[in-house]
């Protein structure tokens, strides 16, 4: 393995985490909501009570690239999987956050910093899935 040092960027990646702690501690304590994407995006269509909250965080999402684009230019996308490939995962990764009940924001971050049990579960599950996907894709199928 080696490492692309052009790419490598630590300190702006640090900086993006503690930016994405921040802005969850702060909803949090501020609202005692949690910060779980699916969760909140999900609950569009089914909360009626909190649909504003709701739809602002989710326009807040939208947002945030387009706000970026102001000051810097977005990343490149590269995708290499069909849009069938990429509708399929899309699929799965929707069944498992219904049945893990949350996402990795919901679980990863806010869980975790919750010092969540069902969240560190979670948690390992969904990384470790990563882990042996990854091996198998690039070691057991010859990727």
């Amino acid at each position: 393995m080696t490492i692309d040092w052009t790419h490598f960027t630590p300190w702006a990646a640090l900086a993006g985490g503690a930016l994405i702690g921040l802005a969850a501690a702060l909803l949090w304590w501020l609202t005692g909501r949690i910060a779980g994407i699916s969760g909140l995006v999900g609950g569009l269509l089914t909360a009626p009570s909190d649909w504003a909250f709701r739809l602002a965080f989710t326009l807040g999402l939208i947002a945030a690239p387009l706000l970026w684009r102001l000051f810097a230019p977005l990343p490149e996308i590269q995708l290499s999987a069909s849009f069938a490939w990429m509708l399929a995962a899309g699929l799965v990764v929707g069944v498992g956050v219904k049945l893990g009940s949350g996402c990795t924001s919901g679980h990863g971050v806010c869980g975790l910093a919750r010092l969540s049990p069902r969240s560190l579960a979670a948690t390992l599950s969904f990384m470790a899935a990563g882990f042996i996907t990854v091996w198998l894709l690039r070691h057991g199928l010859g990727g």
